[in-house]
């Protein structure tokens, strides 16, 4: 997918300003930045949910992860998968479950489940949705140091083997550098930094990659 010259406003805000990007096949890709920055606003226009303005080619069926699950509450954790599947595919949902570590938790509903098993479940809707290219709102920003962790090391995990693109937003460095072959820095809507970082995914949680000073620099440069 290409994004060619795009730019979005609300109003008089600037939330993108002349965003030129190519995201490759494939590739995990992070879009570090603070709290206005246009990240969100960049997932929306991958995703086709909002208009803008310039050139977005090569559009590809997307799937969203969200900060909160958004699970359908009245549902199993089951039936939360097999709502995103043709019933031709429902065979999928056992695999899926054990992969990501809730093999057996089937018919529990979300209520009966802790905010990490959510978590969980709503991962694997989004693996399990059909898609080519993964985009990730904050996945993992109100979750504690052991909970993140363990999810950085199991979306790593699936997208290896399922092979397919990702975009997650963060404005958490650490995270950026743990999980990302390529980190984008927006500041005020405009990019600042595209960078690939070298290594092995997922990287060790509690090293410090040396990619983290550059990625700072980036967002606290005037």
């Amino acid at each position: 997918m290409t994004l060619e010259h795009v730019t979005k406003k609300y109003d008089e805000r600037i939330a993108l300003d002349d965003v030129c990007l190519e995201l490759r096949e494939g590739e995990i890709c992070a879009v570090l930045g603070e709290s206005g920055a246009g990240k969100t606003t960049l997932l929306n226009v991958l995703a086709g949910q909002t208009s803008c303005e310039g050139k977005v080619e090569g559009r590809l069926p997307c799937s969203y992860l969200f900060q909160s699950p958004k699970l359908l509450p009245n549902l199993t954790v089951e039936a939360n998968l097999r709502f995103v599947l043709p019933r031709a595919q429902w065979g999928a949902v056992g695999d899926m479950l054990e992969k990501v570590g809730l093999a057996g938790r089937e018919k529990s509903y979300p209520r009966e489940l802790s905010g990490g098993e959510r978590q969980r479940v709503a991962i694997a809707r989004a693996f399990l949705y059909p898609h080519e290219l993964l985009l990730m709102d904050e996945p993992f920003s109100s979750l504690d140091l052991s909970l993140k962790k363990s999810l950085l090391g199991l979306v790593a995990q699936l997208c290896a083997r399922h092979g397919k693109g990702v975009v997650f937003v963060t404005h958490d460095v650490h995270e950026a550098a743990v999980l990302a072959r390529r980190v984008i820095v927006l500041k005020r809507g405009r990019v600042v930094l595209d960078t690939p970082v070298e290594g092995e995914i997922p990287r060790d949680f509690f090293s410090r990659p040396s990619v983290e000073e550059t990625l700072v620099r980036a967002l606290t440069d005037a």
